[in-house]
């Protein structure tokens, strides 16, 4: 009887490279849990650094040193992207647990009316106010459009790349705004909103809901540095109004930024550009130089693509991060394991089902919207069994999940590095203000509305 041989080689290698993300993803969860908050002055506020932040930059430091590391700690580019993948299954995780805590407070959100509907115009209109003006001052030309219609998240590459193409400069400039919010969005928007809120001019349900501005990880960074400094009772409504304000930006935003704010930022830029581009020439020649630099083929994206995780890792995932905010949670909140198990365990179930039931209608609707719904009924007032899976859900705090997350984004980090260098340093700044932008503006206009 002839039998052929199977090579499981390749087999072996890629669980071996997941078993060594998940032991240092363990290793930087607990390093990072136990150093805990630290805060310091800053003029008159102050700024909260969080187990969050120690997380990812612990997770960055790591990939950007790898070539200098022994072999046991050195990551690789497939690494990487099997990190980028890990997130993106932890999202959904973090996702369940925010609407874990949305469906109990519904009538609350419901309360809040007109300033949670009116803040989604601020996430975009700020980014545009903030960033454009900068962006022609320090002589960007188109790719300033890009870089200051949005956040620059999924959908916005979506718009740009179908409108422009992604070798426009438009494409360059919401690219930047992508890689900028990848690499430092966390970090600077948690150092930030964390300022802000020390210096107690915004409510911090107004804070809430300029946290979400549609991206979990930035979200979660923001909610959780305006948390940090509040009472628990307090901290439970910003979370809350986080979660849902960054539901709407991820649903109703993308109709949002691809009727309201490009129009509006493409014509900020035609009324502005020839008044302030043509006061700093030498910028502006800067930009040119710079701008046919990467028409010449020196700052295209990565051609490799995120890797797509198998159904068996894909449930490992799911696991493995729920299993790391339970460490989280222990360390921090003094939590026992068992206690937080079974809030845990609803939260996965959450995630499993709304994965199928999105299978099953084809993904028409986004995941995180189905997971949402699910984990909100579960614990909404049309829920027999609400009383006892709030108790349960309620045994692991939400910032517990935000280490492990964001432990796997600064893992993946380093691939992403050589195509953000060689898209210059000005339109990282805008970027950054961009980001500014949308929080500021999305919590001023739910400051007015809340008050």
């Amino acid at each position: 009887m002839n039998t052929r041989a199977i090579d499981l080689t390749p087999i072996r290698t890629d669980i071996g490279g997941y078993v060594k993300l998940y032991a240092l993803a363990l290793a930087i969860v607990v390093i990072a849990s136990f150093i805990g908050p630290f805060s310091f002055k800053v003029g008159p506020g102050q700024v909260v650094l969080l187990p969050m932040v120690w997380a990812i930059l612990m997770g960055a430091a790591l990939g950007l040193a790898s070539k200098r590391l022994p072999s046991a700690l050195k990551l690789d580019t497939a690494l990487q992207f099997k990190s980028s993948a890990i997130l993106q299954a932890g999202l959904l995780l973090f996702t369940a647990k925010l609407g874990l805590m949305v469906g109990n407070s519904l009538p609350e959100i419901g309360r809040a009316g007109w300033s949670l509907a009116f803040q989604e115009l601020g996430h975009f209109v700020g980014t545009i106010l903030l960033g454009m003006p900068l962006a022609l001052l320090l002589g960007i030309k188109r790719e300033a459009i890009g870089a200051t219609f949005s956040v620059g998240r999924e959908p916005s590459l979506a718009i740009i790349g179908e409108r422009y193409g992604m070798d426009s400069p438009e494409g360059r400039g919401v690219l930047a705004e992508y890689l900028t919010g990848t690499i430092f969005g966390a970090v600077f928007i948690a150092i930030f909103a964390g300022f802000v809120t020390s210096l107690h001019i915004f409510d911090p349900i107004a804070l809430a809901m300029g946290s979400g501005v549609g991206s979990g990880s930035i979200m979660a960074a923001a909610a959780g540095a305006v948390a940090a400094q509040q009472t628990p009772e307090v901290a439970k409504s910003v979370a809350t109004f986080a979660a849902a304000s960054n539901l709407i930006t991820s649903t109703v935003g993308t109709y949002f930024t691809l009727f309201i704010s490009l129009p509006l930022a493409v014509w900020g830029y035609r009324v502005l550009e020839p008044v302030l581009g043509r006061r700093f020439a030498a910028a502006r020649e800067a930009a040119v130089n710079e701008s046919a630099a990467m028409n010449a083929g020196t700052a295209h994206a990565p051609a490799e693509t995120e890797t797509e995780l198998s159904s068996a890792a894909r449930w490992f995932a799911w696991i493995a991060v729920a299993v790391l905010s339970l460490v989280s949670n222990l360390i921090l909140y003094k939590t026992p394991i068992a206690d937080a198990l079974p809030g845990t365990i609803i939260m996965v179930a959450c995630v499993v089902v709304g994965h199928y039931i999105t299978r099953l209608m084809k993904s028409v609707v986004p995941a995180v919207c189905i997971i949402s719904l699910v984990a909100m009924f579960l614990t909404s007032p049309w829920c027999p069994l609400a009383p006892t899976i709030v108790a349960l859900s309620g045994k692991i705090n939400f910032l517990a999940a935000v280490p492990p997350m964001l432990t796997f984004a600064g893992l993946s980090i380093a691939k992403d590095v050589p195509a953000f260098r060689r898209l210059g340093w000005r339109i990282i700044v805008v970027s950054l203000v961009a980001n500014a932008g949308t929080f500021l503006g999305a919590s001023a206009i739910a400051q007015l509305f809340h008050h």
